[in-house]
């Protein structure tokens, strides 16, 4: 299946990258349940448990594609969405025992759908964003660092917590701004690229 310059080849839905990126989906309803109703330290730490589980899985699929030449344009969506998914998951699941969390969720969710609309902007203007850039990483490792801690450490006091998600709210709006930049930039190159046609 081609869209654009994107080739989806039959193959590709079974390589073990992709698989384990299936694998990351799959795991999201269980660390719901998990985390949801949890109510000993030990449970809780079946939940922590879940996202370092599949932080690993993220990990080894990226260094399998690239050792074992599998990159796909099918995996180069799947990663980022299992990714995407997970965070919104764990803040979601959070906001029941914390609804001080809600500004961190409702930014995840304005900045997700924000880099959709773009990508899909920039996707018909056969323009792809090749991976995450750095603050963007930086923000994803800080939020699984300290969301672990937050769930490990379900008693962890409030003004703990709330420095925690603050923290992450900072660095979720720089990369928000950081995104931005480079798709305006984008946007701006391939309207100048149109009016000079």
């Amino acid at each position: 299946m081609k869209v654009g310059r994107v080739l989806i080849k039959k193959e590709d839905w079974l390589t073990i990258p992709n698989i384990l990126s299936y694998v990351r989906i799959a795991m999201i309803p269980l660390y719901i349940y998990l985390y949801v109703s949890a109510e000993t330290a030990e449970q809780y730490y079946k939940a922590a448990g879940i996202l370092v589980l599949s932080g690993i899985t993220d990990s080894l699929d990226g260094i399998i594609a690239r050792k074992t030449g599998q990159i796909t344009d099918l995996g180069k969506a799947l990663d980022p969405l299992a990714d995407k998914l997970t965070q919104i998951a764990v803040v979601g699941a959070m906001f029941v025992e914390r609804p001080y969390i809600l500004p961190l969720l409702v930014l995840f969710i304005g900045k997700e759908l924000y880099l959709l609309i773009s990508n899909v902007l920039l996707f018909k203007k056969d323009i792809f964003m090749d991976g995450a850039m750095w603050f963007g990483k930086l923000a994803t490792a800080f939020f699984y660092i300290s969301m672990l801690a937050l769930v490990a450490l379900p008693r962890l006091g409030k003004s703990t917590s709330l420095l925690i998600i603050n923290v992450n709210i900072i660095l979720q709006l720089v990369a928000l701004l950081g995104y931005s930049r480079w798709f305006l930039k984008k946007f701006r190159s391939e309207k100048n690229k149109e009016i000079d046609n």
